[in-house]
Order: structure tokens, then sequence, then C-alpha cells
């Protein structure tokens, strides 16, 4: 399962890139969102480790305006985070 690190900051809207696991390399695709509940359904869908503590770093990280997480994507995920 490739694992990805999204990476948010609010700057008018909800802006998210997204980092390999080894933190250096950065994918191309950006998504960009007006709500921040977006921001946590991209956690779920992207079977981020939603304990209790990554829960409270997300809304943590939504409360001073960036932050970050990683998600654990199936190989289709991945696929459509590198295309162009």
């Amino acid at each position: 399962m490739p694992r990805v690190y999204a990476s948010f900051q609010c700057r008018d809207g909800w802006h998210v890139s997204f980092l390999e696991s080894d933190l250096k390399t950065s994918l191309r695709k950006q998504l960009t969102f007006v709500s921040e509940r977006k921001i946590v359904e991209l956690a779920e869908r992207g079977n981020a480790d939603l304990n209790l503590e990554s829960r409270a770093a997300i809304q943590h990280g939504i409360e001073i305006g960036r932050g970050g997480f990683y998600l654990n994507l199936n190989d289709e995920q991945y696929a459509k985070l590198t295309r162009l």
C-alpha cells in the first residue's frame, strides 16, 4: 500500500499538497477545498490512521491553519494522485 504525506494549509481556501513517504519527493497533484471538513474526509478516504490522537492532531492543524497526515492509499488512489 503506497504511503503519501498530505500537507494542508489555509490561504483563501484549504490547499493540500502531497509528498512521497520520504518527505522529499513532491507529487504534482494539489487539491483546494472550501471547507475544512474536506480535509477530514480526505484523511478518511485515504485510509489515514485515525485514532483519537491523530484526529486531534488534524483538528489542531485545522485550528492553526496548517498541518499534515499520512495517507495509506490503494494502488488506484495512488495512480490518480500521481497522474497529471
